[in-house]
């Protein structure tokens, strides 16, 4: 194995939805992985959890945490249930006591920072959204994202550090939040319910495998210095998919009725955007990755996490989810 990958990976928000299969990348390629979060849950063979409430933590904290370290991953971060001075906190103050306390260390570590296809903002239908695109964030979570996108690329070119941005769609799969779109859906069916209200299901989303998602964080911690340091690389399926397709594949998959019904007074979305789909040619390019999991693997795999035994082969007639493959 080439690059920084083989030896001492710090994880922050390493018991995340995100940081977890991170962890559990870097340990399958033979890292001495340190997963660093508020809570003790368990890691996977060849981490050594640190518990730290990162939040609270101060730069030299943080510089003594990342000290002989050949990757820091942040992968922490407040998501759409915090308040806004939650998402600053986590999103934007954080990155930035992180960059200066990398700055302080006499090696400095390869830091591989989590972003967000939201701090593009809205995007027209059908349009394929690029890393030049201008971002434009209209939500708390996506103007604090992008902060913390800036932060870093500021970081590596007033103080030199080696370091890149993963903007990353919509991650779905194995252990998906409860409180996300397929975690409600799940939750319906592993309970038998017969009907689930939600919002109306109208918006086009870019969804990529949580799992693939990790292998994109390893590419990009290997990868050379100068064709990644200082870039943004954006990390989906360069596809969009209907979000009540995503439903309804789900509900196929899981086998057990379930009658959805779309209303305005249901509970609406995170975001009102109506299309995402990113490009994904630069990290062809830069990092030598693309997804390489289909959405139905990885929505069968999130139902059997979630207590739901799929059936692994396609229903007869079941459509595969529209999209157009972005281009290469």
């Amino acid at each position: 194995m080439t690059g920084r990958t083989g030896g001492s990976v710090v994880v922050l928000g390493g018991s995340g939805f995100l940081g977890r299969h991170v962890c559990a990348a870097f340990a399958a390629a033979g890292a001495d992985v340190v997963p660093v979060s508020r809570t003790a849950r368990p890691a996977p063979a060849g981490c050594h959890p640190v518990r730290l409430d990162l939040l609270a933590a101060d730069t030299g904290a943080l510089a003594r945490l990342c000290a002989g370290a050949d990757v820091v991953v942040n992968a922490a971060g407040a998501v759409w249930g915090g308040t806004e001075q939650d998402m600053a906190e986590a999103n934007t103050h954080l990155v930035d006591r992180l960059t200066r306390a990398l700055a302080t260390l006499p090696a400095r570590p390869r830091l591989v920072q989590l972003g967000s296809a939201y701090e593009y903002g809205p995007a027209e239908p059908g349009a394929v959204t690029g890393e030049d695109h201008p971002p434009a964030p209209n939500t708390p979570y996506g103007r604090s994202k992008l902060a913390g996108t800036r932060t870093v690329l500021r970081a590596t070119a007033e103080r030199d550090l080696d370091a890149v941005v993963l903007r990353v769609a919509v991650a779905c799969g194995p252990g998906a939040p409860a409180a996300s779109l397929p975690g409600i859906v799940a939750a319906h069916l592993a309970e038998g319910r017969g009907t689930l209200r939600l919002a109306p299901l109208l918006a086009h989303r870019d969804l990529v495998d949580v799992r693939d998602v990790a292998d994109a964080v390893v590419a990009a911690a290997r990868a050379p210095a100068d064709r990644v340091a200082g870039t943004v690389v954006n990390i989906g399926s360069g596809r969009a998919v209907p979000v009540r397709a995503l439903v309804d594949l789900m509900i196929a998959l899981g086998g057990r009725p379930l009658r959805i019904v779309e209303e305005r007074t249901a509970p609406g979305t995170r975001s009102d955007a109506p299309w995402q789909r990113l490009d994904v040619s630069r990290a062809r390019r830069v990092l030598d990755w693309a997804p390489r999991r289909s959405l139905e693997e990885s929505l069968a795999d999130f139902l059997s996490a979630a207590g739901v035994s799929p059936a692994r082969s396609r229903p007869t007639g079941q459509p595969q989810p529209p999209g157009h493959q972005a281009g290469a």
